[in-house]
């Protein structure tokens, strides 16, 4: 019997785990009560995107509601849920977010972290957006990003990975996969498969 073909990281069938690109980025998990229990949500930093993001994580199969916060930007969020749990441990110490020791990136995650907090730049590069609140999470995520191809540069004064060059953008593109329709015109990376 020979091996199953690999699948190519987008074509991955998205799960829960992957909901983690969430927390890549500026996206947060508590628990709640004895911590049977979590939620996850994130402020968008471009509102356009919350489409997208509710159509990438019902293919987990969590359901999101978008909601404004009180400054009036647009957030996501999922209810509080049993198998958010594991999650909020792998991605919390005590109170504080941390990125899980080991931790790779593979298409389904960077997909949904391009997609909450991912946006091209001037220069022909492609940014995700770091969360400015958990400065610790940065350092380990250039490694994960590195690990897996992107080789990006820490921007520091508005917290993000940027990701720029033919061959980095090309791989970023090959783990992310095409646009989703949901997504306005020009937010996905510029890089082409093949170019």
């Amino acid at each position: 019997m020979s091996p199953r073909p690999l699948l190519p990281d987008a074509a991955r069938p998205a799960r829960v785990a992957g909901l983690a690109g969430l927390l890549c980025g500026p996206g947060q998990i508590v628990r709640f009560g004895a911590g049977d229990m979590a939620r996850l949500s994130i402020v968008l930093p471009d509102p356009s995107s919350a489409a997208a993001v509710v159509a990438a994580c019902a293919e987990a199969g969590v359901i999101v509601e978008v909601t404004t916060t009180e400054s009036g930007a647009t957030a996501v969020r999922t209810a509080f849920r049993r198998d958010l749990t594991a999650l909020a441990a792998a991605w919390t110490r005590g109170v504080t977010k941390a990125v899980p020791a080991g931790m790779r990136l593979d298409g389904p995650l960077l997909r949904l972290w391009a997609l909450a907090a991912g946006r091209p730049d001037d220069c022909g590069g492609y940014l995700l957006a770091l969360d400015p609140h958990a400065p610790g999470t940065h350092r380990p995520l250039v490694a994960a990003a590195t690990g897996a191809g992107l080789g990006p540069v820490l921007l520091a004064r508005r917290p993000g990975l940027r990701i720029s060059g033919a061959r980095r953008l090309r791989r970023l593109a090959e783990l992310i996969g095409p646009a989703p329709p949901e997504l306005p015109a020009g937010h996905w990376p510029r890089g082409r498969i093949g170019s």
